[in-house]
Parts: structure tokens; sequence; C-alpha cells
């Protein structure tokens, strides 16, 4: 009975009673409702022998007895059986006015009733009660564990969507406190051990870092750690076996976005690496050196979202709409998970994102468009690289990003005349230094192919797999992740994109 107590439950210990009684054992409450039952499947209904009629009414008028009589158990015999109750002790006193308001075992068993039955339902119910508190403080730490799981979540999300001022008054009630400025750590847990894994990386760090569970990748924890902590990603990496630990740069607390991203892109060249923690390398994002021409460029490619009005209060309004984008670009079908809506919702809200901006959202290149306007959006001004003399500067004048609004053509006019800043070009030429040859071949087919590794393979006149392969060989090359989202497509494809602009201009 006690080793039932503290390794079966509630559970094991009605399926033993009801071995004992050669019937079925159950709780019930002072109505008549079962509350757990011997026979009972975890999720299914919860029943009582079919031989035995109308077991909710012969409970009440067991509790009606007991309460009458003063009793502290009742009998009733059927004909073929017997049904046996008990009040189960514990926060509910058995001796008290209002004994009937305990729960109650109640056990069915054939007659003659079993010699020593009686006095083994008596011995069982303080463990069983005390199993059932037990149970009740575990339901309830799950369900508080949930909730700060669900609230760290929100912070995250608030912060990966640019509202920073939300997310510190949300963390307000919760430790620690958001650091600023941060790196970013994805962490990806062998298994199911990610609970496990959270409890190494709190303890590797003091307790110093925000511990978030993935929304989306199930086997991923996110560390949002203050700088110049200890070296969580090599620590971890070393306590668990099979861990992989990707770290991204020092970014501020508002770029949170850009840092998971990095962060993210580091675990890919991880996971070929023998220590299994990589830090991400320096490489300015785009956003960093578009300018003020890409600023208004981006204005321009985003105002008819921005400034959108729901015709209904219960629709999705621009804000709404703006994280909706970022999260698919990032994420792709796993926005769904991010954003907790239906793949019909994400569907048609893309719809409706693509139909402002005038952009076909199934092409990478308006795809590649509008992530480069939302990290521009999302980047404070001030630390963007500023605009050369006029006389140096390709957009200056009359070429001022001269996209209009809400046409994909003139945002693809508008974006190569940003492609074609030198500091732009800069950029590019960092992203594509590490490629060349067969490599940048594949590259090359692949994005022209938007990311398909179907098209790909065939266009190369290789097998899939072996597409598959040469791009993770690039993912090492580039310390980029490109076949798992967040990509860095979108960035390869605007660093191609600038040189070839260069290049047609250089040539006309």
């Amino acid at each position: 009975m006690q080793r039932l107590a503290r390794n079966g439950g509630t559970a094991g210990l009605l399926r033993w009673l009801a071995g004992r009684a050669d019937g079925w054992a159950g709780i019930a409450r002072s109505d008549g409702t079962l509350l757990s039952a011997s026979g009972a499947a975890p999720s299914g209904p919860l029943t009582a022998p079919a031989d035995v009629p109308d077991v909710p009414r012969l409970i009440a008028e067991g509790v009606r007895a007991l309460t009458e009589r003063g009793a502290l158990a009742y009998s009733h015999d059927t004909g073929a059986h017997t049904v046996l109750l008990f009040p189960l002790p514990g926060r509910h006193d058995p001796h008290a006015e209002d004994r009937g308001a305990a729960p109650l075992l109640a056990v069915v068993t054939p007659r003659p009733v079993a010699a020593g039955l009686a006095t083994l339902l008596a011995d069982v119910l303080m463990p069983l009660s005390l199993c059932r508190e037990a149970e009740a403080v575990e339901r309830k730490r799950r369900r508080v564990d949930l909730a700060e799981s669900r609230g760290r979540e929100a912070v995250l999300h608030l912060l990966m969507t640019g509202q920073l001022s939300i997310a510190q008054q949300v963390a307000g009630a919760l430790r620690p406190r958001l650091p600023d400025p941060v790196r970013v750590c994805v962490v990806e847990c062998p298994g199911d051990s990610r609970d496990e894994v959270a409890r190494v990386c709190a303890e590797a760090d003091g307790g110093r870092s925000w511990i978030v569970r993935c929304p989306v990748y199930a086997r991923h924890l996110i560390l949002v750690s203050p700088d110049g902590g200890t070296a969580t990603d090599e620590a971890v990496a070393a306590l668990v076996d099979r861990c992989v630990v990707g770290v991204s740069e020092r970014v501020p607390l508002a770029d949170t976005a850009t840092g998971y991203r990095q962060a993210f892109h580091a675990l890919a060249v991880a996971r070929e690496v023998p220590g299994r923690h990589v830090r991400f390398g320096a490489a300015p994002e785009p956003a960093l050196v578009v300018g003020t021409a890409g600023r208004r460029w981006a204005e321009a490619l985003l105002t008819p979202l921005l400034t959108y009005v729901p015709r209904r209060a219960q629709d999705p309004g621009s804000q709404e709409l703006a994280a909706t984008a970022a999260s698919w670009l990032a994420f792709s079908s796993h926005a769904t998970d991010h954003l907790k809506v239906h793949r019909n919702t994400l569907a048609a809200r893309l719809r409706l994102i693509g139909e402002l901006l005038g952009l076909d959202l199934h092409r990478l290149a308006d795809q590649a468009a509008l992530d480069l306007a939302l990290r521009i959006r999302a980047t404070p001004a001030p630390v963007c690289t500023p605009d050369p003399g006029p006389a140096n500067d390709h957009t200056s004048g009359q070429r001022d990003g001269g996209a209009a609004p809400g046409h994909a053509n003139g945002a693809a006019h508008g974006l190569d005349e940003v492609l074609r800043r030198p500091a732009v070009q800069e950029w590019a030429l960092r992203q594509l230094a590490p490629v060349a040859g067969a490599a940048e071949e594949t590259l090359r087919t692949w994005l022209r192919c938007e990311g398909r590794l179907g098209p790909t393979a065939a266009e190369l006149g290789i097998s899939v797999p072996g597409a598959r392969k040469r791009l993770t060989r690039l993912e090492t090359v580039l310390q980029r992740s490109l076949l798992r989202p967040p990509s860095a497509r979108y960035d390869l494809w605007l660093a191609l994109r600038a040189r070839e602009s260069a290049a047609a201009e250089a040539t006309s």
C-alpha cells in the first residue's frame, strides 16, 4: 500500500483495491459524481460496474445515512454485491458535522464480503487521501508553471515585435528583470529534456538569464542574457550531452529579434562543430547600412500596411498585421505556433498584407523586400550608417527611394536604388565572400527556385538529398541557417541582387 502510494498514486491504489475486493473501487463526491475509478482509462469516462444499478443513487443514499447516523462507514447490499462507503480524511474531517461534503471511497465487492476487507479499506483511507492532496498540489504547480511559461512567452513575443515598453511592464511581475544590453542564446535540447536543460541553464548563470521555452521549436530554449555574464553557452554544452548552443552578438534589448536571428544562425553552425556551441561572427544587419534613403523606401513601402484601419473592431489592425508579417517571414508556416492562430487565419492575414502592399508573398523577391523594410522600421534611425555627401550618394535627388507605395514594381525599383549604396555594396561583398564557384552556383540556383529543394535539385541535376547536403555545407561556410527558419535566404537574396544591380548600372 505504501509503495503504491509513492509510485502509483490514486490510480494505482484504486486498481489495487479493486483487485483485493474482486470488484470495483472509486472516489465520488457526496452527490454521487465519480471523481476517479479503478477501471477508467486515463482520458476516458468514469463508469461504474454494469451489473451494479444506479451507483450515484446508492452513494447519495449512503451519504445521507452517514450524516443521519453519525457513522464513520456505510455498507449496503444490492443483491449479488455489497457497496461500501468511507469518507476520506484530510482537509475534510470525518468527525465534523459537514462530513457529507468530504469525497468518499466507494467499493463494490461480491457478496459475501471477504474477511478483513473492511479493515483494509479503513487502513487505505489515509494514504489515499494524502495521494489526492499531493496530486492536487502538483496540478496547481503545473498550472502555475504553465502560467509563468506563457507569461515569459508573451514577453518574448513583445520583444520580438519591438514593443519594448509593454514587454518591460509585463515582465515586471516576473524574475529576473529584463537586462539591457543582451546576448540572445538558443539552446537545442536532446529528446524531451527541455525542462531539465532549463534548470541547468538557470544554475549555470546564477538565474540571471530570462529563459523562455520556444513556442515554435519544441526542443529549443531561448535565453535573453545580460551581456558580460558567464559563458552559459559553453557551460550548458559541456554539462548536457548532445545539447547544441548558438549565441548572438551583444545587442540592445530593443533588438532582441535581431539577436534571436543571429543566435539561430550560430546554432546551425554549432551542430557541425565538436564543441557544440558557436557565437555569431561580426556581420552588420542590412538595416544598419541602408541610410536615410533606405528608411524612406521602407516607409513608402509599408505605409499602406501601417495606416490600415480594419472595417470591424474584431479584425486585426495595422500593428497586428505587421507582427504577423514579421513572424511569418521569420518562422514560415511555424508562425501559427508563434502567433497562436489557425493556419487559415494566418493565410487570410497574409493575403490581406499582400493586397495592401501590392506584393506577391509567394515570391522570394517580395518576401526579401518586405523583410528588409520591416527590419529597417524596427531599427532606431540614429544607429543607421549615415548617408554620404550628395555627390557620392546613388540615391540622392530625384532617385530618392522613388517607389510608389503599394506597387511591387515601384518597390523593386526603389529597392535597387537602395542596394546600390556604397555601404550596402560593402555589406553584400561580406555576405558573399565565403562562397565561390560551385557553391555560389548552388546558392544562386536555390534562391532562383524560391528556396525550394525539389526544383533546386532538378535544376542542378542531382537528388533532393544531394541538394540538401550541399546546402548544409553552405550553412557551415556562411555560418548561417538556410534550411530551417529563420533562414538567411532573404539576406543572401538581397546581397546577390545588390551585386547584380551594381554590375548592371556599371555596364549601362
